[in-house]
């Protein structure tokens, strides 16, 4: 018979794995998303006007962790309410409409010039 902690072990390491798989994935899809966006912006200018940089940087920090504690909370929700086929429709759908809106207003707006 094999070592009992050896299976232990295994789970250890496949869990600490999976956490820091989904750390890093989260983290540099969510810094990707931000970067030059709106409320990247918005903070920008905030500090610029305000001079007051830390608390710019305090209040932007605790809306984006409300914003995202949200998106958690809604998110896991969904996952126990929908079934996962429909929502994944669902959220292709959403996202191909947003994606044509987009488009959309970009070609308007390029036109308009």
């Amino acid at each position: 018979m094999g070592n009992p902690n050896s299976q232990l072990e295994t789970t250890d390491t496949n869990d600490s794995t999976s956490f820091l798989s989904i750390l890093i994935t989260t983290f540099s899809t969510i810094f990707l998303a931000e970067l030059a966006d709106k409320t990247q912006l918005a903070t920008l200018i905030l500090s610029a006007q305000s001079g007051r940089p830390l608390i710019i940087f305090i209040g932007a920090a605790l809306a984006l962790i409300t914003t995202s504690l949200l998106g958690v909370l809604i998110g896991r929700w969904i996952a126990n309410n929908l079934p996962r086929q429909r929502f994944t429709v669902l959220s292709g759908v959403i996202m191909l409409g947003l994606g044509t809106y987009l488009v959309t207003q970009g070609f308007i707006d390029f036109m308009q010039k």
